[in-house]
């Protein structure tokens, strides 16, 4: 009993993924054909099980036992059998149709929905591909590198200025953003599920997505492949913010790197001082253990 009480508690405890109750959340546009084919595949499904269910449930009525009687013996229905396998057939033609019609718009990255200063822009351009091509030409995009790390995402932003975050990501509203996504160590997936598809994080390769939120909010995602111990702790946000407030976190950011770096060697520096008057007042520096031995 007190493990099925520890049990509840660690579930309750845990972590959700950004889901719907029934389908994943849509906040960028290749989430939307994404949560599009979960919707239609439900729905389906939801048919063939309420009439699969409700047959079975009335031939218990309809054929109960009654005193006296002797079952039929029934060996077969060839037209009832051609008709459920023809069924099934065409059922799964319309969603490989429909996911091949979807497929350009989830691979493809769409267009900015502003310019490179934060303007909003109309969208008129289309792209269409087996991979994933790079996003149309007049379209201001962000190009972000994701290294997956045991067990930390790190983000390095395209520019002049070096910035780099570890686990949240902050991107513009409305600004089609790619990813180069990589790993030092081992195999990782990054995925965030309102965001769209996930894509592995492979040491040696460069794997692509995509997304483009559409509102402001915070997209919590994970680790999506076992990667080590920790593998349930490498957690993954993006925050989604007007372009003047993306401008001005990276600005920060740019900031606080610079003055950081700038106080490294000082910082060093202290340390080694203080690390050779902790030797020396131990009975000799470094250097003379060594000449000691």
């Amino acid at each position: 009993m007190a493990g099925s009480a520890a049990l509840l508690g660690a579930l309750s405890a845990a972590p959700v993924a950004s889901a719907g109750i029934f389908s994943p959340q849509a906040k960028s546009p290749n989430a939307e054909d994404v949560k599009f084919l979960y919707d239609m595949i439900l729905a389906i499904a939801a048919v063939v099980f309420v009439v699969v269910e409700g047959l079975l449930f009335w031939s218990l009525w309809k054929f109960r036992a009654k005193r006296g009687a002797v079952a039929a013996q029934i060996h077969g229905n060839t037209r009832l059998e051609i008709g459920w396998t023809v069924g099934a057939a065409l059922i799964l033609v319309v969603i490989t149709i429909v996911t091949f019609i979807k497929m350009p718009s989830i691979i493809n990255p769409a267009p900015s929905k502003i310019d490179a200063n934060g303007n909003e822009v109309a969208s008129t351009v289309q792209v269409a591909s087996t991979d994933q091509p790079d996003p149309p030409a007049d379209s201001a995009t962000l190009n972000i590198k994701v290294d997956g790390q045991q067990y930390v995402w790190r983000y390095q932003y395209p520019g002049p200025k070096d910035v780099f975050s570890y686990e949240k990501m902050v991107v513009p509203i409305g600004m089609t953003v790619t990813l180069d996504i990589s790993a030092d160590d081992v195999a990782h997936s990054f995925w965030i599920p309102a965001l769209g598809g996930k894509m592995d994080a492979i040491p040696g390769y460069v794997n692509k997505l995509w997304f483009q939120a559409t509102e402001r909010g915070t997209y919590v995602g994970q680790c999506a492949e076992l990667c080590g111990r920790n593998h349930a702790n490498m957690f993954a946000r993006v925050v989604s913010v007007p372009f003047d407030e993306y401008q001005a976190w990276y600005d920060r950011q740019a900031a606080a790197i610079e003055e950081a770096q700038q106080e490294a060697p000082e910082q060093r520096r202290a340390l080694e001082e203080q690390q050779g008057e902790q030797a020396v007042q131990g009975g000799g520096s470094a250097g003379g253990a060594t000449d000691d031995q």
